[in-house]
């Protein structure tokens, strides 16, 4: 049984968590360039793990969580009210999260936009606002138990959480890391590119970097595990890979019906 992430995330990782531990091998530490909902880093085993991404909210929000523990997650609980259960009061508090300069409240204020936005989007426009519209449900759900189960995996392993460009984090591996990178997907067409990456737009040339910083890290005796959509554009970036290839059932559009099979892989350097 895995534990759970405490975020909604399009693209999570949970359910083919099989398919990624059985890739990582014994390490040092674990790191993620790309933490989204850390479903990974959650049950993955290693002694210390090094947790990074753009989003500033997003780690801030993992920093507080692990700082203080009960007395922020009783924090977040208390925007979990049926009174912030409205479109207008979302907007307000949507207003006063791209308003605030305080960590702790832009933190707790991310985790209840994430459970009544629709589809539980995090999604930022050009100017670093979050923007996913009111999502409609009857009763968000809070995630107590997830929440703590977060906290506790944060206390049982040495844990640093930044928030820097994926690059930054290549400058700093060590002999005996395991790295998981689960950037922002190459699109399948046209018309399903998902690349909106903490605000800013993940590029073909951020995936030619990346691919050429796995290649480079497996040089210097690093084991990478690398997730994407199986296209033919990916096959070639990670050519000098081990590809591991399958399907995921998943929302792949807006609408909510749209549950298919989508081709996905494993680039395994190691």
């Amino acid at each position: 049984m895995y534990t759970k992430p405490f975020l909604k995330w399009a693209g999570g990782k949970y359910r083919i968590l099989d398919k990624i531990l059985r890739e990582l091998p014994p390490g040092k530490r674990f790191v993620e360039p790309f933490a989204g909902s850390c479903a990974v880093y959650l049950n993955a085993d290693f002694p210390r793990a090094l947790i990074c991404d753009l989003g500033s909210d997003l780690i801030n929000l993992y920093r507080h969580i692990q700082q203080e523990g009960e007395a922020f997650i009783q924090y977040c609980a208390s925007f979990f009210t049926p009174e912030n259960n409205t479109r207008s009061a979302y907007t307000a508090l949507r207003d006063r999260l791209n308003a605030s300069t305080e960590t702790r409240e832009r933190g707790a204020l991310l985790l209840y936009v994430n459970r009544h936005a629709f589809n539980g989007l995090i999604r930022y426009n050009s100017k670093g606002g979050f923007n996913a519209p009111f999502g409609t449900y009857k009763k968000p759900y809070f995630p107590l138990e997830e929440l703590r189960a977060f906290y506790r995996k944060t206390q049982s392993t040495a844990t640093v959480f930044t928030a820097v460009d994926f690059r930054s984090i290549f400058d700093h591996l060590e002999p005996g890391d395991v790295v998981y990178c689960d950037p922002p997907y190459v699109p399948l067409s046209q018309t399903s590119s998902f690349t909106a990456y903490a605000g800013n737009t993940f590029d073909a040339q951020d995936q030619h970097d990346l691919a050429a910083l796995a290649g480079e890290a497996r040089q210097k005796g690093i084991h990478l595990v690398l997730s994407n959509h199986d296209t033919e554009i990916t096959r070639k970036l990670y050519s000098s890979a081990v590809l591991k290839r399958f399907t995921v059932q998943r929302f792949i559009s807006c609408d909510g019906g749209n549950r298919e099979a989508a081709p996905e892989l494993l680039a395994v350097y190691g």
